[in-house]
């Protein structure tokens, strides 16, 4: 005999079933452990109870298999990583949301193993506690791809560089400034290298060097041509200091404006935001509670950034320093602010413009610039 409550929950012979219905608008949580060959993976209820376990092969096919016979809304979650924009992109039409977070926030368990992960990561996912790393903006997957590989062979030509100069200076040799890579002068500094082993191993890296700066001009032509095709490029062009590589390179990280509700969190993004360090902020005054005259300690710049982002408006301050703003750079620094803190400003205010007009989808007005001498 079958019977129906007053909740809509179905009886049959003494058990509990829940209505297909409502098993179909059920919210899952599925926390995802990823791994090069296998895929732990743990689906919660809305009360976090452990519906389902799996070990699957990490292969598109056979999770989206999982992920499909789960009912109700889905949502997944899994930490970046190597595999991260692959299975978001895989993953992101197939369920109401997809969440790659960031695994230096989850606090570490005593008992690390895979399955308590995954548990982990569905857990935090249903009571909304992850850090997300941004993914998103399919349209310039091509720029950040190809911004990607130049950051690569830039630090890849950087390591070289140092290989070379790290010869000479074990052997007693100065080395300073960037003479030691022209290629007129390289014969000369290799015979200053007393030993032949030594002089061929330099003399491949040279030749390791110039194949290194010939793909960095290939990918930055590359570059720039993709980036073309974004009308956000000419915006990003506008502001002072701004180039067409440097404009290609905001627009391969960064993406959208719309990530940042605010400057001071693209400054953080960008590595140019100040930390701050206080602490008893309160104290006792005749038996109230008032807050203490205590300044917060500055403790230099946040180290959890995006360094090429860094280095694009470093760079882009640096060439206003010595060109238009050069006037009030120098009144700043007359002010008796340090040189290194007046860069900072002005690269702040730049990614301060820079974010404002791309949000606004106009071009940079020189009418509407103010000058703040604090940072």
């Amino acid at each position: 005999m079958k019977r129906r409550s007053s909740s809509d929950t179905v009886v049959v012979k003494g058990k509990t079933r829940i209505p297909k219905e409502r098993h179909m608008n059920q919210e899952k949580y599925i926390g995802m452990d990823v791994h090069k060959a296998t895929t732990v993976i743990a689906v919660l209820n809305n009360d976090g109870k452990i519906v389902a376990e799996g070990i699957t092969e990490t292969k598109g096919s056979t999770i989206l298999d999982f992920i499909k016979a789960q009912r109700g809304t889905v949502h997944v979650t899994f930490e970046e990583g190597t595999q991260a924009a692959w299975l978001y992109d895989l993953i992101r039409p197939h369920v109401a949301r997809v969440i790659v977070c960031d695994p230096r926030k989850i606090k570490e368990q005593n008992h690390k193993a895979d399955k308590p992960d995954a548990r982990l990561l569905a857990e935090l996912l249903r009571i909304n506690a992850l850090n997300p790393v941004y993914h998103g903006e399919r349209s310039s997957q091509a720029v950040k791809q190809l911004t990607a590989s130049y950051v690569s062979i830039v630090n890849d030509g950087t390591r070289v560089k140092n290989r070379i100069k790290a010869l000479f200076r074990g052997r007693g040799i100065d080395c300073e400034g960037g003479a030691v890579y022209d290629e007129k002068d390289r014969e000369e500094w290799l015979q200053k290298l007393p030993d032949l082993g030594v002089r061929k191993r330099a003399s491949r890296l040279y030749k390791e060097l110039d194949f290194l700066l010939q793909l960095r001009a290939e990918t930055e032509k590359d570059l720039v041509a993709e980036a073309r095709k974004h009308p956000a490029i000419r915006i990003l062009k506008s502001v002072p200091g701004i180039g067409s590589l440097r404009a290609a390179m905001i627009l391969g990280i960064a993406a959208t404006p719309d990530r940042f509700r605010t400057k001071k969190q693209f400054w953080s993004y960008c590595g140019l935001a100040v930390r701050s360090k206080i602490s008893a902020e309160y104290e006792l005054v005749h038996g109230r509670i008032c807050k203490a005259k205590k300044h917060a300690l500055v403790r230099g710049l946040n180290n959890n950034y995006n360094r090429s982002l860094k280095q694009v408006f470093k760079g882009a301050a640096a060439t206003m320093a010595s060109t238009k703003w050069r006037s009030q750079f120098e009144a700043m620094v007359a002010g008796g602010t340090d040189p290194s803190l007046v860069l900072l400003t002005l690269a702040r205010k730049l990614a301060s413009i820079t974010l404002a007009i791309w949000r606004k989808g106009e071009l940079y007005s020189e009418k509407k610039l103010k000058f703040k001498h604090a940072v």
